[in-house]
């Protein structure tokens, strides 16, 4: 049972993933695809966790705590960037 609710939460989050990737090429302005990009962020980090959930292994839940902090320092690099035009003061 746990698998079938696995395959289908990846299913679901694999099509979330295709229609942010649509919202980045797409995107009307930047801050729209900075949300985008930070949208694939999270839906990498459910794959992720779910892959651990189905695999039953630690390991991928610490690399989803990995991935959750480089994007999220990632993302407000970039923000940081649009707003003033350089990330280091």
């Amino acid at each position: 049972m746990i698998a079938a609710a696995c395959a289908f939460a990846m299913v679901a989050i694999s099509l979330s993933v295709l229609l942010n990737v649509y919202r980045v090429i797409v995107g009307p302005d930047v801050t729209d695809r900075i949300l985008a990009l930070d949208t694939m962020v999270i839906n990498a980090i459910g794959l992720i966790v779910l892959a651990g959930i189905l695999f039953a292994t630690s390991m991928y839940f610490e690399a989803a705590l990995l991935f959750a902090m480089v994007g999220f320092v990632s993302t407000v690099a970039f923000c940081k960037f649009l707003l003033r035009g350089n990330v280091i003061e």
